[in-house]
């Protein structure tokens, strides 16, 4: 696949100014927009090295008939250009965030004679005022139902107003004194839309005025002994309270801003905005995203902005269209051209933004706050399409597929290996069976093999241990247990003493695939490790992290999975998965290393006995310098412990045998492997 030849400009063609481009397809569509400060180095990036570019790149470079450009005068302009074709457009290759739920609004209907409350999801309409987004519809009706105490207007729908206008009695929350009853003319349409205008105000954050004023008719009733109606009164000001309580408190009250954070992996990302109006929550909304390339932060949250934003002229605060632009935007990642962002964003505003990432205080605790919330919200997403039945099914026939298995790979073992300079070295095995993570069967490797010739040489000599470890297990447990061990083992077995000794079954069911974290280099070890044990059903790929290429053992080039492939998203999340579960244990050892001592190798001397012996002697240093009399002399030390403490601390044979590595670990093997 090559770029079109008649595609690129003319050399010296391009101008050098600041502006906006567009691809359109054979058909004359758009399917691509782009801004940049200098035009001329920007689009001869797309024909100078056609086989560097990104996958998706490529596509669409290959799919283009025809690039144009449009100068502007700088780049502010570049920005309200591209965003304005993006919304015209909608180029199917540039990025689209979606919301990654519908989230309930709170939502006034103004443009109606009779205003109503209620709760909305979709589209914002025009004349009507929106609070929030919500998490849960079940918030906006806790509140709503506070303040109708207050406040108490019409929340009925359409056909149960018109029946109680035509009836002439009102419905049940008019007999509660939850609602004036417009509908029978308890009140006017004028007094019930100023009742309306003040449930707003309240819920923009006017709040002292009404608090302030029910306090006064509380002891004004009070004081004309009306105690019935001041603890009516009373109750109300609890009501609104509460439903105050239900916003948090993060910011000053004069503080109106925007939080946004930003969480990604190689395939998708996440956005996660706090709205802050009046130094409180008022609403969060999420984002999700497929990437379509390999896009920094620092892109793909200026791309975000300008979506978020980018439909915000007029956006108006009383009656709630748009989203409008805040005084403050707070961003966990700097977008890229922030002053030309900051400038595009204040346009819109009519008065200064201030676009930043904050560093210190309130500002920088939220944010992180935001940013949990972001990266959870990524793992939730991640959780929520791998456990879609049909989606899995479709990612293991795709795996199948591309790999040219015999049958689908329902249970996949990965493999990866973790260390810091070659210290500490540790891998890890995870188990997805049917597309899910079977966490029961994860096992942890404590690496002993030297391999010190190199980083790379050093991580494919290390999986040539790890599994060849693992599939000499295999055999020994199913040479011992028959078909019985084929069909799954009874499960790990642990009796508390940290015993680093299998029970039957615990390696005798055999994966249909195994993935190595890496390229070619690491899946022709595992693949090696396999042969020399005889072991040929059982399928090998890497996967490699900076284009995420999948190498098959033996063969010169990868197999290229589309990035939307489910196939490949489910070969991503299994790696990823390896990956921190190698990175907590090697953390693990690190730590362990930094605060253990000498003692800690000395076989026959137990956590309670080392405690005993740093308890007599103060510290390790002083023990040293003990004689093997004086340390005998330490309740539960035997004369050849002794001796053997002695040895060990002075440099003589210590008698020790064994490292201990992650010898207490749940899921670390017994290491029983080739030396």
């Amino acid at each position: 696949m090559a770029a079109t030849p008649h595609l690129r400009p003319a050399p010296g063609s391009i101008p050098t100014e600041p502006g906006v481009y567009r691809f359109r397809d054979a058909s004359g569509h758009v399917i691509y927009v782009g801004k940049a400060k200098n035009l001329r180095s920007r689009l001869s990036s797309y024909f100078r090295d056609f086989a560097g570019l990104h996958p998706r790149t490529q596509q669409m470079v290959s799919t283009a008939a025809d690039v144009d450009w449009t100068i502007v005068g700088n780049e502010v302009e570049a920005l309200q250009l591209e965003y304005s074709w993006i919304k015209q457009y909608d180029p199917r290759f540039n990025v689209r965030y979606r919301d990654d739920k519908s989230y309930p609004y709170l939502a006034v209907t103004l443009n109606e004679e009779v205003p109503r409350v209620q709760v909305m999801r979709g589209a914002k309409r025009k004349g009507v005022r929106y609070f929030g987004p919500y998490s849960h519809a079940w918030a906006i009706r806790e509140t709503v139902d506070l303040l109708l105490r207050v406040f108490p207007v019409r929340t009925c729908s359409p056909g149960v107003f018109r029946g109680a206008r035509n009836s002439g009695r009102p419905c049940l929350l008019g007999y509660i004194d939850k609602c004036v009853a417009p509908c029978v003319g308890r009140a006017s349409p004028e007094e019930h839309r100023r009742l309306v205008e003040d449930f707003c105000s309240f819920l923009a954050g006017d709040t002292g005025r009404f608090l302030r004023d029910l306090e006064e008719r509380m002891k004004q009733a009070a004081q004309e002994m009306e105690y019935e109606r001041a603890a009516r009164v009373r109750d109300d000001i609890a009501a609104l309270r509460a439903a105050l309580e239900k916003q948090a408190v993060v910011l000053p009250d004069s503080t109106d801003c925007d939080v946004i954070a930003m969480a990604d992996d190689p395939l998708e990302a996440a956005v996660q905005i706090f709205h802050v109006r009046g130094g409180r929550i008022r609403g969060r909304r999420g984002y999700v995203v497929d990437k379509v390339s390999d896009d920094p932060p620092a892109e793909l949250m200026a791309t975000f902005l300008g979506q978020l934003y980018g439909s915000t002229e007029g956006a108006d605060e009383s009656t709630g269209t748009g989203t409008a632009v805040p005084r403050e935007v707070l961003v966990s990642h700097e977008p890229a051209d922030p002053e030309a962002m900051a400038a595009w964003l204040s346009q819109h505003r009519g008065s200064t933004v201030d676009l930043r990432v904050p560093r210190r205080g309130d500002k920088k605790s939220l944010m992180e706050t935001v940013d949990k919330n972001a990266r959870e919200a990524l793992a939730r997403h991640k959780t929520h399409r791998a456990g879609d039945l049909s989606t899995r099914g479709r990612a293991l026939n795709e795996i199948q597929e591309a790999l040219d298995l015999p049958e689908a790979p329902l249970r996949i073992e990965c493999f990866d290996v973790s260390n810091l300079q070659g210290e500490h070295v540790v891998a890890s095995m995870v188990v997805f069976e049917d597309g899910l993570a079977r966490k029961s069967e994860y096992r942890r490797f404590s690496v002993r093999g030297s391999g010190q010739d190199g980083r790379q040489q050093h991580d494919v000599a290390a999986m040539y241990e790890v599994v060849r470890r693992r599939f000499r297990r295999y055999l020994e447990e199913s040479s011992k247990s028959g078909e019985v061990a084929r069909m799954g083992g009874t499960g790990e077995h642990t009796d508390g003493r940290g015993d680093d000794q299998p029970s039957p079954g615990k390696f005798a069911y055999p994966p249909n695939l195994v993935v190595v974290d890496g390229a070619r280099p690491q899946a022709e070890a595992a693949r090696r490790a396999l042969d020399e044990l005889g072991i040929e059903d059982v399928a090998v790929c890497g996967l490699a992290k900076r284009l995420e290429e999948v190498w098959l053992p033996g063969e010169e080039d990868p197999v290229i999975l589309p990035r939307t492939s489910e196939g490949l998203y489910l070969l991503q999340r299994v790696r990823d998965e390896a990956h921190r579960f190698a990175i907590r244990y090697h953390r693990q050892k690190r730590a362990k290393a930094l605060t253990g001592s000498s003692l800690d190798e000395l076989p026959g001397l137990g956590p309670a006995r080392r405690s005993a012996l740093i308890k007599e002697f103060g510290s390790v240093r002083r023990l040293a310098s003990a004689t093997a009399e004086e340390i005998a002399a330490v309740p539960g030390i035997g004369p050849k412990l002794a001796e053997a403490v002695h040895a060990h601390l002075s440099g003589g044979p210590a008698g020790a045998g064994g490292s201990g590595d992650g010898a207490t670990q749940r899921h670390t093997t017994d290491g029983g492997g080739d030396a």
